[in-house]
């Protein structure tokens, strides 16, 4: 995996999908989820729509709380931003997949519900959202419902504001994760034995790692790490292992040259044929012998 951030593209959305699957997996038999729901034949598209197949059921994960049949979610990267424009965009799309039913009112507005996921407060939004005449509540730590001129139930989930002890999934996917999260994470992956719980914890530690490097190589030398992580991070393991094994045969080749140089009056070349180096790679050395 490549340090270089500027030159890769976070795929933030995919690591949400997992996380927002993992955040349900007690309510899997309940939810169906559906990525990037295509709207029409065009490609209008919205992030997630989750599928109450049990509406009698309430969801275990106070996100869900609001959920009726239809949950439309969008998820915002923290490269993306939250304004009052993408909220009404939003909306939009929640109306045109009521309004794109078989039938009419086949999908009841009261049926339906918005929740937008990001990590950080959207401050801009909720003033823009209270000058219309709406009022933002806090149910819970982290999730706030607008109340008031919305078309259908909505809900804003910021995920550093979440209970990390419950939310630790969706809080490592930040370009900014927290040390904390991000073991309390690893923690909680370890336990986790379902196929379908591993591959989402693989989705959120391809993202979360992508855009916490040097967290994540901190955390790999100093925490005894699930399987999850140690999976992901296998080629890299094996890269420095190499790399570290290289390095101490050059060291000990180039040590051996200058006690021949030195002992037995060698040329750099002499001693170089007299162990055995590859002709191809004695540039390399000559170099190193240079700097020593």
């Amino acid at each position: 995996m490549g340090n270089n951030l500027e030159n890769t593209k976070i795929q933030w959305h995919s690591g949400f999908y997992g996380a927002a699957e993992l955040e349900f997996s007690a309510d899997r038999e309940a939810l169906e989820f559906s990525r990037e729901y295509n709207l029409s034949k065009e490609p209008l598209r919205m992030d997630l729509l989750i599928i109450k197949k049990m509406t009698d059921v309430r969801t275990k994960n106070e996100i869900g709380y609001m959920f009726r049949t239809h949950n439309i979610v969008e998820y915002k990267s923290p490269d993306d931003s939250l304004s009052i424009s993408d909220y009404y965009k939003t909306m939009a799309y929640a109306c045109l997949y009521k309004g794109l039913e078989d039938r009419a009112d086949q999908i009841p507005a009261r049926e339906v519900t918005v929740s937008f996921v990001r990590d950080r407060y959207p401050r801009k939004l909720f003033e823009a959202l209270r000058r219309e005449g709406m009022t933002i509540e806090e149910p819970f730590r982290g999730i706030y419902y607008i109340k008031g001129l919305a078309f259908f139930d909505t809900q804003i989930i910021v995920t550093k504001r979440l209970d990390p002890k419950n939310h630790c999934g969706l809080r490592v996917l930040s370009a900014n994760a927290s040390r904390e999260d991000v073991e309390e994470f690893l923690k909680t992956a370890e336990k986790r034995t379902d196929p379908c719980d591993r591959n989402n914890i693989e989705a959120i530690l391809h993202v979360s790692i992508g855009a916490n490097q040097q967290l994540y190589d901190e955390i790999r030398r100093n925490f005894v790490m699930c399987d999850a992580l140690r999976e992901l991070m296998r080629e890299e393991i094996e890269e420095e292992r190499r790399n570290a094994a290289q390095k101490a045969e050059q060291e000990t080749l180039l040590g051996t040259i200058k006690n021949l140089m030195a002992n037995l009056k060698m040329t750099a070349d002499q001693a170089m044929s007299a162990i055995n180096i590859p002709t191809e790679k004695r540039e390399e050395y000559r170099m190193k012998l240079q700097k020593l």
